[in-house]
């Protein structure tokens, strides 16, 4: 009688257990998901200062048009970015386009001391430092979503329901990794 409603009871405990592992893998991905969006939000704000930097800084630096030319393409690229790859290899250019807008405006004393251009620059060393911030919370949430969907047994699930690897948002040149230096 007891083996009899042992089957039963280790039935009902695998459809909880499954229930609980399903929605856990739910939960993960839609935090990954929210966190996505908060890095894309702070990229977007980043790119919405792009042409009031670049049309201030051409004021004083018209010879530089190569330059302010490259970001405003990089810009078009990041607004067209679909996979987080894709939105990392055009942010990390991007990235280091910028820099050269500011290392630009060392060689323009008048720019340097503009009050547009000041107030540019902070903004967009403000979007850097909450970029950064998403970045680490997207990573943090991709990162224990890989840990469900690898780590057995909700591999299983994981495997069955087609939850898959989040991508981490990475900086790929070792260079990047060292904080710009901004001297005004």
């Amino acid at each position: 009688m007891i083996p009899l409603l042992m089957i039963p009871a280790s039935l009902a405990l695998l459809g909880i257990w499954m229930v609980v592992a399903y929605n856990k893998l739910v939960r993960l991905r839609n935090m990954a998901q929210e966190a996505w969006s908060g890095v894309d939000v702070q990229l977007k704000r980043r790119v919405n200062l792009i042409p009031n930097l670049v049309e201030t800084v051409k004021g004083y630096a018209a010879h530089e048009q190569k330059l302010l030319t490259r970001v405003t393409q990089l810009r078009q690229k990041s607004l067209a970015a679909g996979t987080v790859k894709e939105q990392e290899a055009v942010e990390n250019e991007l990235s280091r386009a910028l820099g050269g807008i500011l290392a630009v405006a060392e060689a323009y004393p008048d720019l340097k001391a503009n009050q547009n251009f000041l107030d540019l620059s902070g903004q967009l060393a403000g979007v850097e430092e909450q970029i950064q911030l998403a970045r680490r919370y997207y990573n943090g949430a991709a990162r224990n979503l890989n840990i469900a969907v690898e780590a057995v047994p909700t591999n299983i699930l994981a495997s069955l329901f087609h939850f898959s690897r989040m991508d981490f948002f990475e900086i790929e040149d070792p260079g990047d990794r060292a904080l710009p230096q901004v001297k005004f």
